[in-house]
């Protein structure tokens, strides 16, 4: 089968997100999707974290209205974007694979179209010391960051720093990324391209 160039792979994905109201408010990131202008994507990010297993169970029983991501298989807050874009496209047009717009996204950041699979690797596991939360909300809502930050037992770092909770290795190798793609594009772009075009027979 042909591989797309990284390049034109990525003039595919149809992101909405304006990059001018890309806004860093203290530790946590908002943005804007552009083709859906009335969703706003928030990101929290936490290492030393002490209570996984609580936060999955908020998370099942709706005390925490977000996707609770692994960061390790994270190499960029864009990539989570770009799984939120497509999760939201899907929702409204009622072609969702799982159940929520949470659940979407996880399975949209991975490789494959195995459900299970793409949560064993993406979501969070009793034993995990990081966390990646992620928000899709009315633009007019208010989101309660403080209420979010007191459930979680660990220290919150700015966003911007998920790459240093990164697992380059295994992310290349459950994206099938050879040494040669990363000679004429960078790694977080092999990931977008492959999130893409997972759908594509």
């Amino acid at each position: 089968m042909a591989t797309l160039g990284t390049a034109s792979c990525l003039d595919k994905v149809h992101l909405s997100c304006r990059t001018e109201d890309f806004k860093v408010l203290i530790m946590h990131v908002t943005q804007d999707l552009e083709l859906f202008p009335e969703y706003t994507v928030t990101q929290l990010l936490f290492k030393d974290v002490k209570n996984a297993t609580e936060l999955r169970k908020m998370a099942v029983n709706g005390e925490i209205k977000g996707a609770l991501i692994n960061p390790s298989m994270v190499v960029d807050a864009f990539q989570i974007l770009v799984a939120a874009n497509k999760a939201v496209h899907l929702h409204k047009n009622g072609k969702m694979k799982t159940r929520s717009l949470y659940s979407e996204i996880i399975f949209n950041l991975s490789p494959t179209n195995n459900i299970s699979e793409a949560f064993k690797r993406f979501g969070i596991s009793d034993s995990d010391s990081a966390v990646h939360i992620v928000f899709v909300h009315n633009k007019d809502e208010t989101l309660n960051i403080q209420d979010i930050i007191s459930k979680v037992d660990g220290e919150q770092i700015a966003v911007d720093r998920v790459s240093d909770l990164s697992d380059a290795a295994k992310i290349k190798k459950l994206y099938k990324i050879a040494p040669q793609e990363e000679k004429c594009g960078s790694l977080l772009d092999a990931v977008v391209c492959r999130m893409a075009t997972k759908d594509v027979a």
